[in-house]
């Protein structure tokens, strides 16, 4: 698999990343078996960056990585982690937030010992440790000081604004921003993927298949689970799906015209946007990490592309998947 760099002259990782955020949470229960085996399929393929956060199933996310990585050369897997400022224990509830900055060691020393490292290749607040009364230079700089100690190799940040951007930036490299992008959600395009550009920081996309609907074979009829937090978005309410689903349509196809799945033609889509994004694929099975990484094999044209846009028309996305819209947290 190719590799891109993250930042300004960074890291080398697999063009691909896995998410590995619904092996554990929101999305309902995942077979753990099939979980692993999927981690070590995508290892196979040549997939080095593994992304997981330690509020996924309060640390169960990280323990399965841990599982899943028995034998492996820790020089095979970046590891990408986000922290949310809570102290976690799988299957022992959490504590409460506690986003100061002397606290960041904490969560990183529990991170270390349940993934069984010595060190995390790239470590970033969550949306929830972002505390507007907390500067962020204050937490970037904690993080720094665990960069100097060889604990953390690299920064990121996850969904954040410009201006949060900008001055974390000033304490500490930038190396990634993860944000969601897809052909579901291009809000980033106009003022954030710009300023990545401008600073040399790299964009860790999720949700690139906008939580299954671009996968080409979700239902209107499909009924999700209690503790599926799907059923709580928008944009899979009764109102928006058969919209949304008809946008899914219009792609089919420029996808069969390729020879290719829906699933594939949302991910190359977003791998054309540029060397420096770099696109997570959430497969928690290994057919549908099968299907996702037939994208790195696409080549399509400037026409192609055009094609693609034109069929999913952002305007006529229906819903937000937050119910509250993400814009709303940046700043």
């Amino acid at each position: 698999m190719k590799k891109r760099a993250i930042g300004h002259n960074g890291p080398l990782v697999s063009e691909i990343g896995l998410g590995c955020m619904g092996m554990s949470w929101l999305y309902g229960n995942a077979d753990r078996s099939e979980s692993i085996a999927t981690i070590h399929a995508a290892l196979e393929e040549g997939i080095t960056l593994f992304d997981t956060g330690d509020f996924y199933g309060d640390g169960h996310n990280e323990l399965l990585l841990r599982e899943a990585f028995q034998g492996i050369q820790r020089e095979n897997a970046f590891i990408s982690v986000k922290f949310d400022g809570k102290l976690h224990s799988h299957g022992k509830g959490h504590r409460e937030s506690d986003n100061h900055p002397h606290t960041v060691k904490n969560f990183l020393e529990d991170t270390l010992l349940r993934l069984g490292v010595e060190y995390i290749d790239l470590y970033q607040p969550g949306t929830a440790c972002i505390d507007p009364n907390i500067p962020i230079e204050e937490t970037v700089g904690a993080i720094a000081d665990m960069v100097k100690k060889g604990y953390v190799r690299y920064i990121g940040l996850s969904e954040v604004g410009v201006d949060t951007i900008r001055r974390a930036h000033t304490v500490h490299p930038i190396s990634w921003l993860q944000m969601e992008y897809s052909l579901f959600n291009r809000s980033i395009e106009s003022i954030i993927l710009p300023t990545l550009r401008e600073l040399g920081i790299s964009l860790s996309a999720y949700g690139v298949l906008s939580r299954g609907l671009l996968s080409g074979t979700w239902s209107k009829d499909r009924v999700l689970g209690l503790d599926d937090k799907r059923s709580n978005g928008p944009r899979f309410a009764n109102e928006n799906i058969e919209k949304n689903l008809a946008l899914v349509e219009a792609l089919r196809e420029i996808a069969e015209e390729k020879q290719a799945t829906i699933a594939q033609i949302a991910v190359a889509w977003v791998l054309s946007k540029g060397e420096d994004v770099i696109p997570l694929v959430g497969a928690r099975k290994q057919s549908q990490l099968q299907d996702s990484l037939g994208a790195v094999d696409m080549n399509l044209s400037s026409n192609d592309l055009l094609r693609i846009e034109e069929a999913v028309p952002p305007e006529l996305v229906a819903g937000e998947y937050f119910p509250v819209p993400r814009q709303k947290w940046f700043v």
